[in-house]
């Protein structure tokens, strides 16, 4: 035991830790290329309705999922969460894929052959998001579903954060943190719907194990392990803990500073990232007393802090 934690415990929480950090900072190296390639979802980044929207987006979103939970319709829900992500897997293996053949010689394609090779960049990046997306859906084991998840989480992330900048993306962490905490511990729908994606092993959800021999496969929904009073026998945390906070730090590295990433602005995404590592913390002296937590309070929070902290350091 250390600090009152199993060895186990310890290793899935420093295991998530390392997730966290390592998506974030994903995201913030590809979001120059995801800025350079156009992938803003927002055509003015400081406008603040557009965090708005997006809540509106995910209200809508999260009720299709809950009408659909009772009608009984879970198959429905893993078909439309997996297509989902097969659609975010294209857009984030485009880019790379985009680099790797227009740039194959050294330099851009001729003209004449510019639109063949745009076609079989697009064919190639759609054929590995099915071919991932279908090996997820028939074995969905831990480490396929965290590794499809950073590769997700990190896309996302990277394009929320080039999309909206500092002000409208402190609107966001702070409305989803308030969403988070009254969807878990006054409504409960957000239990709900993590028991859903738990038992059917979707991609929005990180997984690390607590013991060895550990199989997500066999996993039941959270609901019925506490009601069985099981033992968990791994952390879970959901992809969106770790896109929100993430998305102020890739705003902070783009829009920190005017004309592109700077020194500055590096440093305010690493301490933003840090304070959001403190939440993170935090929050696993919650989350190791057995019961489901709402991760985007304290998150954001930290997140938030972290980059106040910074923003102040170099503008004052």
């Amino acid at each position: 035991m250390v600090m009152g934690l199993s060895k186990g415990e310890l290793y899935s929480i420093l295991g998530m830790a390392f997730i966290f950090v390592f998506t974030q900072a994903l995201a913030i190296f590809i979001s120059s290329y995801m800025y350079e390639a156009g992938y803003q979802a927002f055509e003015d980044p400081e406008d603040p309705l557009n965090p708005i929207m997006y809540m509106i987006l995910i209200l809508a979103f999260t009720g299709v999922i809950l009408l659909l939970l009772k009608a009984g319709k879970k198959n429905f829900i893993q078909m439309l969460i997996l297509f989902a992500s097969c659609l975010a897997l294209y857009s984030v293996i485009l880019l790379p894929y985009f680099y790797v053949f227009w740039y194959m010689g050294g330099n851009p394609p001729p003209v004449d052959s510019q639109g063949m090779i745009i076609n079989l960049i697009n064919l190639a990046a759609l054929f590995t998001a099915i071919l991932l997306t279908y090996v997820l859906y028939k074995y969905p084991e831990w480490y396929i579903v965290n590794t499809l998840g950073i590769i997700i989480g990190a896309g996302v992330t990277a394009i929320l954060g080039i999309s909206l900048g500092i002000f409208p993306i402190l609107i966001l962490l702070i409305g989803l943190a308030i969403y988070d905490a009254i969807a878990v511990y006054k409504t409960k729908h957000m239990i709900a719907l993590a028991d859903v994606v738990t038992e059917q092993h979707l991609p929005v959800l990180l997984v690390v194990p607590k013991v060895k021999n550990y199989s997500f496969r066999k996993q039941k929904g959270i609901k019925t392990s506490l009601k069985k009073k099981k033992k968990i026998e791994a952390m879970f945390m959901g992809l969106g803990d770790i896109i929100i906070p993430g998305c102020l730090a890739v705003s902070a590295y783009t829009f920190f500073s005017a004309g592109g990433p700077t020194f500055e602005s590096s440093m305010v995404a690493l301490a933003t990232i840090v304070g959001g590592l403190i939440g993170f913390i935090v929050l696993m002296k919650f989350v190791m007393k057995g019961r489901p937590q709402a991760g985007l309070p304290l998150l954001n929070t930290g997140a938030i802090l972290g980059f106040a902290a910074a923003y102040l350091f170099f503008t004052m």
